[in-house]
């Protein structure tokens, strides 16, 4: 890409016009700064460290919740190489956590990944449906081509996530984008056609419980954003009532139990203790801009 700029130039009694060609190339987009993750925070940055450590060798849960085992076993780490044994994880810390690939640190991976939208399975196989999102992640962040993931990626993956920490509720290569927008037939919510078996993940962290009734095999997610996601018609459910899960978690498959038309995902937002219209947010989760607050969310206008 090439732009002009014209100067005029007077010399004597003559005006001289110089036509200036400018080369212009497209910068690379600056990185956002390693994280600053400490006790008390939690999500995915927080899951991701705890993921890096277990493949340290480190002994607890990924479960998106930085407390006080997770500050032992990160002062611990820090003890071992020689770092300022604080427990928060800074720059310092995040480049000698940040590895080559392999189990663990896969799903501290995936865990960023859907951070913005790509709703990957955090099952820590490196295979095609990473390596697409790990390309695709670093074009559009202007970080090289192909599948290999160094330390200045894993510093865009962690630092940024226009995201806001959301992940779709179904692999990403499973519908396009035009399905995010349709309206619900008579309520606020949402039916996204799938065949049965397909993978469903949780949009937002948060507390599961079991629902059923004419949802057929249901889940409840109480989220940390305080609201709550509901997903109905599943095949089969991955995780227990009661416990935690975190963003982009894989919690079971979509089918079509209950009262249910054909294989699908039925998908419900309440927020204030009401119904919301949950197609403006899954349309940002999928083109990974600033994700709206499910209180923002309008609560009529996307019914048939």
């Amino acid at each position: 890409m090439f732009s002009s700029r014209r100067f005029v130039v007077t010399v004597g009694s003559f005006m001289l016009t110089l036509l200036v060609i400018l080369s212009v190339t497209s910068p690379a987009a600056a990185i956002a700064n390693w994280p600053l993750v400490r006790q008390g925070n939690t999500g995915p940055n927080v899951a991701t460290v705890q993921f890096l450590l277990r493949h340290h060798g480190h002994s607890l849960t990924a479960d998106s919740q930085f407390g006080a085992h997770t500050h032992t076993q990160v002062v611990a780490f820090q003890q071992a190489r020689g770092l300022t044994a604080d427990g928060i994880v800074g720059s310092d810390t995040w480049t000698r956590l940040v590895v080559t690939l392999n189990n663990d640190a896969v799903r501290a991976l995936q865990t960023q990944l859907n951070k913005y939208g790509y709703g990957l399975g955090v099952d820590g196989a490196f295979g095609p449906g990473t390596q697409a999102a790990v390309t695709d992640f670093k074009q559009k962040n202007f970080l090289g081509s192909g599948s290999t993931v160094g330390s200045t990626t894993w510093q865009a993956l962690t630092g940024g996530g226009a995201g806001g920490g959301y992940s779709l509720p179904i692999p990403r290569s499973t519908l396009p984008r035009s399905e995010y927008d349709d309206p619900h037939h008579d309520y606020p919510a949402i039916d996204l056609p799938t065949y049965t078996g397909t993978s469903a993940y949780a949009i937002r962290g948060g507390t599961v419980s079991y629902v059923g009734g004419g949802c057929g095999y249901g889940i409840l997610i109480s989220a940390n954003d305080g609201a709550s996601y509901k997903y109905c018609h599943l095949n089969s459910r991955a995780v227990s009532s009661g416990t935690q899960v975190s963003t982009g978690q894989y919690i079971g498959t979509t089918g079509n139990t209950g009262h249910s038309t054909g294989p699908h995902l039925h998908l419900e937002v309440k927020s204030g203790g009401v119904l919301r219209c949950p197609q403006r947010m899954l349309l940002a989760i999928y083109d990974g801009t600033s994700v709206p607050s499910p209180s923002s969310l309008p609560t009529s206008g996307c019914t048939y």
